[in-house]
């Protein structure tokens, strides 16, 4: 698997990729009625860097990686992954997320904070413990899954020093 900068020519597979996870509204707190503009527009934020795994020549994941928060928390890096439903369990997010661990280390984040993880996207909670997050937070009820009803949301993170 290689993890590459992304260009605007991979932006039909990051939204190939990103079109199922947004409209089932189960994983992620963006409105399922994006459209691809709009997605790839918040993909690709100002200030965002954004990289793309490759398995076999085909984009298999994407993540991007920010600061956090601006000013006093701009030392605490953020980021958003995404795996191609085809994809899942390949090792995909787990390469991802080592690689955007290195890149916020060679970047000079001294921390990586998730602030919205889903708590009934287990699979999500079970790696990013295995890479070292702690849950640091949880807020009851802070998610409208289309399907459960209000679920938890954990904060995570993890000291990059």
């Amino acid at each position: 698997m290689i993890i590459r900068p992304a260009t605007h020519a991979d932006d039909d597979a990051i939204w190939a990729i990103l079109e199922p996870i947004i409209r089932a509204a189960d994983v992620y707190a963006l409105p399922p009625h994006w459209t691809r503009e709009e997605m790839l527009a918040e993909w690709h934020a100002t200030g965002y860097l954004v990289f793309v795994a490759e398995d076999a020549g085909q984009i298999v994941g994407t993540y991007h990686i920010h600061a956090n928060q601006k000013g006093g928390g701009a030392h605490v890096a953020n980021c958003g992954y995404a795996t191609a439903h085809w994809a899942t369990g390949r090792g995909v997010a787990a390469a991802m997320c080592a690689h955007s661990l290195e890149e916020a280390r060679g970047l000079g984040f001294r921390a990586m904070q998730f602030n919205f993880v889903i708590s009934t996207n287990t699979r999500a909670v079970a790696l990013w413990q295995r890479m070292g997050f702690a849950i640091v937070g949880r807020l009851p009820g802070a998610f409208a899954h289309p399907t459960l009803g209000y679920v938890d949301v954990l904060v995570m993170y993890q000291s990059l020093v």
